[in-house]
């Protein structure tokens, strides 16, 4: 048995088994609403992308992505267990496929929380005093946004806030018109690419709309085309999924 052998046979096995691979035997799945494992891969690397480049937090998906991707990765390690005393020599190059696999879903689905919660620690109460922006986080996210502001205060009243007078231990003061509350840099710029109008089925221009110091002004992008613009001017096209981060 040679290598071609071991790969002549991959293909049916990975069809049959791989919760990753696209539902063969269920053409119209998508036509239902049903994601294949392409889809969802696509769908979480470009989650994943926008978040890791946006300065703001995103949206969570609630679509049920991050929870399909799951169940597919607790699938896969399923598999893997049932797998690994098989001697079979084409099982166990499957088997290297699958680990593989199930690495790169782990990898963008941890790299996608980090960046999610980096960006909750920086700016934690900037997401739990405005409504909007509470609701770009997951429940799970909430309850640890809350004990985490509530750690870090009791923090600071220990070492030095209960030294001041008790008008001066709030963490959210507005007095003089100016808010201790900072929030992340929506004016930075970020690089774009256009995934076309979801008006006209992904076809057609983007019409950007930016800010300049000598006026504003509107660009029009094509698909596929790349653009760097500012953060606030691209947001709601990142959102609407007509626009993605690169």
């Amino acid at each position: 048995m040679d290598i071609s052998d071991i790969l002549q046979g991959l293909g049916s096995r990975s069809a049959e088994r791989d919760p990753f691979a696209e539902d063969l035997d269920d053409p119209f799945a998508a036509d239902r609403g049903q994601q294949s494992g392409q889809a969802d891969l696509q769908a979480l690397t470009r989650t994943w992308v926008n978040e890791r480049g946006a300065a703001e937090l995103l949206p969570w998906p609630r679509d049920g992505l991050i929870e399909r991707a799951t169940n597919r990765i607790k699938q896969q390690i399923e598999l893997v267990e049932q797998m690994t005393g098989d001697m079979d020599p084409k099982t166990n190059f499957s088997l290297i496929i699958i680990q593989t696999e199930v690495e790169r879903w782990k990898f963008l689905i941890r790299s996608y929380l980090r960046a999610r919660i980096a960006k909750i620690h920086k700016h934690t109460l900037h997401y739990l005093s405005t409504p909007a922006l509470l609701e770009r986080l997951s429940e799970t996210e909430v309850a640890y946004a809350t004990r985490h502001q509530q750690l870090l205060h009791n923090h600071y009243l220990s070492s030095f806030l209960g030294s001041f007078p008790q008008n001066l231990q709030n963490l959210n003061d507005t007095a003089g018109g100016i808010s201790m509350i900072t929030g992340p840099d929506e004016d930075g710029g970020v690089f774009v690419r256009g995934l076309g109008s979801r008006d006209i089925g992904g076809e057609g221009t983007i019409i950007v709309r930016g800010r300049g110091r000598d006026g504003d002004g509107e660009v029009e992008v094509e698909r596929g085309e790349v653009v760097v613009a500012r953060w606030s001017d691209v947001r709601d096209l990142v959102e609407k999924g007509e626009m993605e981060l690169v």
